[in-house]
This record gives structure tokens, C-alpha cells and sequence, in this order.
């Protein structure tokens, strides 16, 4: 059988940590190591016995809750996985829709280059071991919106297994220490998107789009090693990054580009493992946190009332904030698994293996791209770290907030402030006035040459931190003043006068002989009050370090 042709398609281009407190989350490190060589029967998540969360009900019992991932990233590709249809989302219905994705008759599969790299190079960034050969299966059952009756996918032999994932987990009293977790990925395999289906209840209908028929998917399966919904919620965060950092995936869950269904179960510690429900399509990091620690507390519910968990398959409603109820799985769907007659097997080749001669057109190199994989995000957090001298936890925050990675290091770039304060700045004020006003930082009215030129202002001296402050909400206004022109019209410059600032000193000492009978008397409280009465009486435009200093020489401290 001839070698499968490759066609050309085109690139897209971008540790994540959870907070562990009040015992919501604990437990001990999952194991890390290579799985079982045996590819299974099916693709999901297999369960194991694990260090898993343990969690205390009324002082009774202790459980412990076992959950899985499987992930779905839509592949950046200008073309599908087997067909030349284009990808663009948002498009009018069924206006991307080959005769091959429609599913007619006589129509081949050929496959697309661009999805085999995506997976090698997602495969290598994740520790996974490369299959030099896998295979293309077909994965029959029947809906509406998937014409050919069956699902082309990897089944038996996939591209990728055995990887891992770091991420990281944020602990302790101030969330101050940053504990690395590890999950192991069973496999990473090429399959097709099924299209869309519409469901219009008013006229009692279901209408079918075949734009995404036939897109290239990833799946990544995650094996259980997780315990509550805040680590897998980290574990996909981190894998987004991932994806974003090799091009591989735009991974955006808004627009349906990363879906994860989460399997989840429940026991007692040093008990066999409890049977397992499914929630599936999860689109959202925080409703799939929501989704997975309502299911665990439901199914505990459950099983100290008296009832059974059942092997079904179950949606999470965001608004109602619960699981329900779609399917059961007791009776084992088969779907019929059989090799794809028109896709031979998929041969890759490294460094020792390439044959003499061979067209790089033809054949796809595992050392070539390994060569090219760009930095991933748990090396550009160490180098924040080593190069800023921030904290860890101030790292991952960065590169979790989407474009703020950015601004930090263009703030950084025009300013003459110490690292350590524009870390302060971005990541507490500026942070939290976007989290206040629910905005992206995109959509930020303050710009990093704004912020860079009031820090100037702050680190000169010409202003106080108070004042700054000032400044910073009226930048936040969108009045397209700069910080300079603000501290102009409001007069908020520190004095520069020292003979002034000295007679200042000297009136309030005057005015206040108990506060300042205090200070002698070494009341540690009693110089701050001299100090913020002075401010008040020049309107917080005074340096409060000056001020210490000509107090403490006035009194000889």
C-alpha cells in the first residue's frame, strides 16, 4: 500500500496554578512515571488506585475522589483534517462543507500535514513518546450531525503515549508556595470534528451545521490523577498555555477550541474505586472546577444516604451551578471499531531512520521539530523569576492572565522603576482594577507607556504613592490625559521645599505637644500620627520619609 500523501496546511500562533486551602484540594502527590505500553479498548479514562483528596463529611467519613480528563483542542489549520474545506468559525452554516466532509460517496480522505506536525509537536512538548507508526480506525455510531456514520480516529495505535503534565499548585497561609503537580497523559490522538447540531425547541426541530465536520482534533487523555475540580481546572489551564505557546491550538473555549469531559468517582481510601460518571462538553475553566466538585459532593451525597452511583453520562448546567442527568452507560455501546480502509498506516521517521534521498515534502522528521519547539511556559517563568527577581506565584499569575505577560514587559521596557514595584502595580492594582470592571487587558483604558510614565513620576519622587493613586484613577477614566498633565492640574507634586516643609513640621509639633510628649516617651504609635498630620496639612503632597527624617532631627530621636 502506497505511503499516505501529506498536504500543507497553515500554523495559528501563544504551570497554571490552583489555590489549596481549606482543605478543598489536599492531597498528596499523584504519581508521575510512564503507563502500560497496552493501548486499551476504548479512549477513556481508565481508573486507577490513587493518592488522591480525601475529604471529612460531618466528622464521619473520609473519602477520597478520583478524576480523569479528556480534552479535545481543535487544531490551527486553515484546512480540516482530511479535506481542503477551510476552518473559520463563525462562517455561514454549511458553507464550509466538502463533498469528502458531506460524506458522498467515492469521496477519499487525504491527510493533512499541518495536523500530523501540531500532534508530533504537541506530543514532544508534553513528554509523550512518538509512535514512529500509528494507525487511522473508524469509530461507527450514528447521529445526525456525522454523515458518514462513523468517527475517522486513532484508536488502536495513536500518535502519542505516555506523556505528563506539570502544573502548578498554589499552597500555605498566603498562598505564597507554589507545590508542583504532575498528571500522566495516556495518549494523544488525530481524530475528526462532528458538526454542529442546532436544537430549536420552538419548532420542535433540529437543524445540522457541517462548517466543523471534519476539523482535526487532539484528544489528550489525562489519566486520573486528580482529585478535585481546582487541580484539573489547573492541569487544562496549563495545557492551554501549552497549545498557545506551540501554535498548535488557539485553544479558545469561547469558541468551542478546547472541550473537556471530566470522569469522576468517589471512594473510601484503601477501598476499590467507586463507579464513575462522565460530565461532558465542559467548556469553560471555571465551570469545569464547578462541574467536577459538585459531581464529587453529589455523588458522596449520594452514597451516604443510602443511594448508588450509576455509570451514566451527565451535562452541568452553569446557571443552575449543578450536573444532570443525560444518558446511563450501563449497556457498553459498541461502537464497531475497525481499521480505515483508506488511510494506510502513518509512517514517521527521526533522525536515524530517514531513508536516503527521501522528499522532506513526504515524510515528517520527530527530530526536526523537536528542534523547533519554542519556549514553553514553565521556562518563561523561570526566567521572570531569575530575571525580575519575582516571586513564583507572581509568574504564573502573568502568564495566566491573558496579554498581561505582554504588558508587564512593555511597562517594564519604558519605565526606569525597579522590577519589584512594577510587578507590585500590574499584578495589584492594575489587576484588580480590570477584575473589578470584569475587562481583559485589551480592553484596558490605561496603557503600558501610561503606566510607565506615572512609575517614572513615583520613582523620581516627584509624587507620592498616595498621589499615584490619584493618578491612576483618573488615567482610568479614558480622558486621554497623560500622567503628567494630571499631576499638573491637580497640583499633586510632593513639596520640594525643605525649609518650608521644615516650618510645617515645627507648627504641627506645636500644635500637638501631647503627641509629641508621646514620641519621647517611645510610644512606637505616636511618630505616625505626627507624620500623617503633617500630610494632612499639606494635602498628602509631603514625602513621608522627609517628614520622618525632620521630625526625628527635630526631636533627637
Amino acid at each position: 500500500m502506497a505511503a499516505p500523501m501529506l498536504r500543507w496546511g497553515c500554523r495559528g500562533r501563544r504551570w497554571a496554578f490552583a489555590r489549596v486551602d481549606g482543605g478543598s484540594c489536599h492531597r498528596r502527590g499523584a504519581p508521575t512515571g510512564s503507563t502500560s505500553n497496552r493501548i486499551r479498548g476504548e479512549s477513556s479514562v481508565a481508573q486507577q488506585p490513587l493518592h488522591t483528596a480525601q475529604k471529612t463529611r460531618k466528622g464521619e467519613h473520609k473519602w477520597a475522589a478520583v478524576v480523569g480528563l479528556e480534552i479535545h483542542a481543535q487544531i490551527s489549520s486553515n484546512s480540516k483534517l482530511f479535506s481542503g474545506s477551510q476552518v473559520r468559525f463563525s462562517a455561514p452554516p454549511n458553507s464550509l462543507v466538502s463533498f469528502f466532509d458531506a460524506s458522498l460517496p467515492g469521496t477519499l480522505p487525504v491527510l493533512n500535514r499541518r495536523c500530523v506536525e501540531a500532534a508530533v509537536m504537541t506530543g514532544l512538548a508534553l513528554n509523550c513518546h512518538i509512535n514512529k507508526k500509528s494507525l487511522f480506525d473508524r469509530k461507527h455510531y450514528f447521529y445526525a450531525d456525522l454523515p458518514a456514520g462513523y468517527q475517522i480516529t486513532q484508536q488502536r495505535l495513536p500518535i502519542a503515549v505516555n506523556g505528563s503534565l506539570i502544573y502548578g499548585v498554589c499552597a500555605g497561609k498566603k498562598q505564597s508556595q507554589v507545590i508542583p503537580k504532575t498528571v500522566r497523559i495516556k495518549q494523544i490522538q488525530l481524530e475528526q470534528d462532528s458538526g454542529k447540531s442546532l436544537h430549536d425547541n420552538l419548532r420542535s426541530q433540529t437543524l445540522i451545521d457541517l462548517n466543523r465536520a471534519g476539523v482535526g482534533l487532539l484528544e489528550v487523555v489525562l489519566e486520573p490523577d486528580m482529585s478535585c475540580g481546582e487541580e484539573a481546572a489547573t492541569a487544562v489551564r496549563e495545557l492551554q498555555l501549552i497549545l498557545q505557546a506551540l501554535g498548535t491550538s488557539q485553544a479558545n473555549m469561547a469558541e468551542g477550541q478546547l472541550r473537556v469531559d471530566a470522569n469522576i468517582s468517589v471512594h473510601h481510601p484503601g477501598e476499590p474505586l467507586g463507579v464513575r460518571t462522565e460530565v461532558k462538553n465542559l467548556n469553560s475553566i471555571r465551570f469545569l472546577a464547578k462541574a467536577i466538585d459538585y459531581e464529587i459532593q453529589r455523588q458522596i451525597n449520594e452514597l451516604e444516604n443510602g443511594g448508588e452511583i450509576l455509570n451514566e453520562t451527565r451535562s452541568f448546567h452553569h446557571k443552575l451551578g449543578c450536573t444532570m442527568s443525560m444518558r446511563d452507560k450501563e449497556g457498553k455501546q459498541d461502537y464497531r471499531f475497525m481499521p480505515e480502509p483508506n488511510l494506510p498506516p502513518l509512517v514517521l521517521y527521526d533522525a536515524t531512520s530517514l531513508p536516503a534521498g527521501a522528499d522532506p515534502q513526504q515524510v515528517i522528521n520527530i527530530d526536526q521539530i523537536r528542534e523547533t519547539l519554542p519556549e514553553l511556559p514553565s521556562v518563561t517563568r523561570e526566567k521572570l523569576v531569575q530575571q525580575y527577581g519575582m516571586l513564583l506565584e507572581h509568574s504564573f499569575t502573568l502568564l495566566n492572565e491573558v496579554g498581561l505577560l505582554e504588558f508587564f514587559q512593555n511597562v517594564i521596557k519604558e519605565t526606569r522603576a525597579e522590577p519589584k514595584k512594577v510587578t507590585s502595580w500590574v499584578l495589584n492594582t492594575f489587576l484588580g482594577y480590570l477584575k473589578q470592571q470584569n475587562l481583559a487587558v485589551s480592553e484596558s483604558p490605561v496603557t503600558p507607556s501610561a503606566l510607565a510614565e506615572l512609575l517614572d513620576l513615583l520613582d523620581s519622587r516627584t509624587i507620592s504613592s498616595s498621589a499615584a493613586k490619584q493618578v491612576f484613577e483618573e488615567l482610568w477614566k479614558r480622558e486621554g490625559k497623560t500622567p503628567g498633565q494630571i499631576v499638573s492640574e491637580k497640583q499633586l507634586e510632593l513639596m520640594q521645599d525643605q525649609g518650608a516643609l521644615e516650618q510645617l513640621c515645627h507648627s504641627v509639633m506645636e500644635a500637638h505637644p501631647q503627641v509629641v510628649m508621646d514620641v519621647k516617651n517611645r510610644n512606637p504609635r505616636a511618630i505616625n500620627k505626627l507624620i500623617g498630620l503633617v500630610r494632612k496639612a499639606t494635602q498628602s503632597r509631603a514625602d513621608p520619609v522627609m517628614i520622618k527624617e525632620i521630625l526625628e532631627k527635630k526631636l533627637s530621636l
